[in-house]
């Protein structure tokens, strides 16, 4: 089966979505006058600058949603050149379609696409305030210790921890450190998880934190002491785990093993999933 119109449409948009390292998306005005079918950018430069009133007259900064860029670009035989572009938010985007030619039928599906993702993103930002204020710490501390664990494993590949198994040595060495001897297996025993329970999913804000800088610390020391080999990765990471808890242990606070078990933090992720109601049938 082709796709729908309407699905190449929003395949086009997602296609040129760009994440940066601190996570957040955006999208290049070049790539996206392209998109909109705009052969010459000068003539995208005056939506973008009715875009940008739009935003000014909504009380949006628009220096939060258009950030001007230099970017360099290869042309003929690897010569490069720098070119004039701008980063995009999402909100950026939904207000360039409501400026820009409606008779190009990519720029119509272009304003479904951003109007639905812009409304999304609303609903999500209004259910989040709606968490305490410890679920909405309990989720972007996940959502760090996710994007860090990936960074973490890539600087331990660099040192030599090779396969998984390895890493799950790695890991269970940064746990030892921190959870004074213990590893995964003992962590889940003492505090009552399931084999199929992960263990970051069931921690407090608490013990995220103290675990977030583990992985950053143990991820810096790897990559600034060029420390090579599985054992003196293992190590390194126990150490700095060691050094979080002798912290913790200096300033009076609870060790990570008996701070309490959470719920899982899934049951919160579902809180910021729209529900719709479904209307009943008149039969």
């Amino acid at each position: 089966m082709k796709p729908s119109i309407t699905q190449a449409g929003q395949s086009l948009f997602d296609e040129i979505r760009h994440v940066d390292d601190e996570g957040v998306e955006y999208w290049k005005a070049r790539e996206l006058a392209k998109a909109l079918s705009y052969t010459d950018y000068r003539n995208f430069l005056s939506v973008i600058k009715k875009a940008q009133e739009s935003c000014r007259k909504s009380g949006h900064k628009v220096e939060n949603h258009f950030v001007d860029v230099n970017e360099k670009v290869s042309i003929a035989y690897g010569v490069q050149r720098e070119i004039d572009d701008t980063r995009l938010s999402r909100y950026a985007c939904y207000l360039i379609v409501q400026n820009a030619d409606p008779s190009k039928k990519i720029v119509a599906l272009g304003q479904t696409y951003f109007a639905v993702q812009t409304r999304t993103q609303e609903q999500h930002e209004e259910l989040f305030a709606q968490l305490s204020e410890e679920e909405q710490k309990r989720l972007l501390l996940r959502e760090e210790m996710t994007k860090h664990n990936t960074q973490l494993a890539a600087a331990a590949h660099d040192a030599g921890v090779k396969t998984s198994l390895d890493y799950a040595v790695f890991q269970n060495h940064g746990y030892r450190g921190l959870y004074g001897g213990l590893e995964a297996k003992d962590i889940h025993a003492r505090k009552r998880l399931k084999k199929s329970q992960q263990i970051l999913d069931h921690m407090g804000s608490t013990e995220l934190a103290a675990n977030l800088f583990r992985a950053t610390q143990t991820e810096e020391k790897l990559k600034r002491d060029k420390i090579k080999g599985k054992q003196n990765a293992n190590r390194t990471h126990e150490e700095i785990g060691a050094k979080v808890r002798q912290t913790i242990k200096e300033i009076g606070g609870t060790m990570p093993e008996d701070l309490p078990v959470e719920d899982s933090i899934k049951q919160i992720e579902k809180k910021l999933k729209p529900t719709t109601k479904r209307k009943k049938s008149i039969k």
